[in-house]
């Protein structure tokens, strides 16, 4: 396909999105996996917040798309064993970063896309992110290659995402479902559902990842360094990505030069770059975004699995613990949780270095 494939994977992207926006879903929040988790976090019972509560489908479909997709394409293939404790904890901080920046980076395109540029703070922050992550690989971070294992351990988290489909239709009556909040606001299910099993599918049939497509604009080194030749495909994913969101939010009306009417929108700035800094730099060590930690555990990656567990307990974590900024103010423990979760990441990567240098071959992919 080419090209083909990361074009359509971002316009899917920036489609889908904006069109659940309209439809019910939060403002500039079609689609955030990090707002999405939690939800799901709230509505489970692991946090109380009575504004945070719903099963979100689009979560869900992710990872069934990409499972149903990869079945199909026969690239289903279970593997385990690359440091799963450190990939679950990675996706903790994940997560708070992404709520002290308020939103994935997928919704920072979106709120780009809408005429937040407030948000282009996080961009510069992503980006640092990424190129410390890249440092790291290049003098040797290493998380192991992982191994195959039995296949069965590959279904665990696509069954548990069909579990939680099963409770959202049929109303659980011990699942919590916000009546007021973001929460309460949703695209109708079906809808959810379609548009998140495309981009599901999409995404892993061209590997999308935002933080990928910047590492690879960033991978200025030589071959023998990175080992691993750049690629335009996932920055051609991202552009057709933003390019679609911006023309779909002007024709139906979601955009706005006006931040003082968007949700979403930060004053934040400084703290704004930090968040999105420990997104990025976190997302490299452990080979994606959030989205694309939950495509890769569709497909069978269950060191992927254990960073998306991981990232469910920052979504109840970050609730729990008053982390999420707000439009004005970062409160007192997401900046500490913030920088903790830096020492954490740059003390991880001094010791899980090795002798020999160079971008391993397990990140290649990772990359593409």
């Amino acid at each position: 396909m080419g090209k083909a494939k990361f074009i359509i994977t971002g316009s899917m992207l920036g489609i889908g999105a904006v069109l659940l926006s309209y439809f019910g879903n939060p403002p500039n929040t079609g689609i955030c996996v990090s707002c999405f988790m939690r939800n799901i976090a709230g509505a489970v019972g692991l946090h109380d917040d009575i504004r945070m509560q719903y099963i979100r489908p689009e979560i869900i479909a992710f990872v069934l798309g990409s499972f149903f997709t990869s079945l199909f394409t026969k690239e289903f293939k279970v593997t385990s064993g690359s440091s799963p404790l450190l990939r679950f904890f990675i996706g903790v901080f994940l997560i708070i970063g992404c709520s002290v920046f308020i939103g994935c980076p997928i919704k920072l395109i979106l709120r780009i896309s809408a005429g937040d540029f407030s948000a282009l703070t996080g961009v510069i922050g992503l980006a640092a992110g990424v190129w410390t992550g890249l440092q790291f690989l290049e003098r040797g971070f290493r998380l192991g290659r992982p191994s195959d294992a039995q296949r069965a351990n590959g279904f665990i988290i696509p069954v548990l995402m069909f579990v939680l489909f099963v409770l959202l239709i049929f109303k659980a009556p011990f699942i919590n479902t916000s009546t007021k909040g973001s929460a309460a606001l949703h695209a109708p299910v079906w809808m959810s559902l379609l548009f998140g099993l495309l981009i599901g599918a999409f995404a892993q049939i061209s590997g999308f990842c935002v933080t990928g497509g910047l590492a690879r604009l960033l991978l200025w080194g030589p071959k023998e360094v990175y080992n691993c030749p750049k690629s335009s495909g996932l920055l051609v994913a991202i552009g057709a990505f933003f390019l679609t969101a911006l023309f779909a939010n002007l024709l139906t009306g979601q955009f706005s030069f006006n931040a003082a009417v968007m949700a979403g929108s930060s004053e934040n700035y400084l703290w704004d770059a930090l968040g999105m800094g420990l997104v990025g730099f976190g997302s490299v060590l452990i080979k994606g975004c959030p989205l694309r930690q939950l495509v890769l555990s569709g497909q069978g990656d269950t060191d992927a699995g254990a960073a998306v567990m991981g990232m469910l307990v920052g979504g109840a974590l970050v609730q729990n613990w008053g982390i999420a900024a707000t439009s004005t103010a970062v409160p007192f423990w997401g900046k500490i949780t913030v920088l903790a979760g830096f020492i954490f990441l740059f003390a991880a990567g001094l010791l899980y270095r090795e002798r020999d240098k160079g971008l391993a071959p397990e990140y290649q992919t990772g990359l593409d």
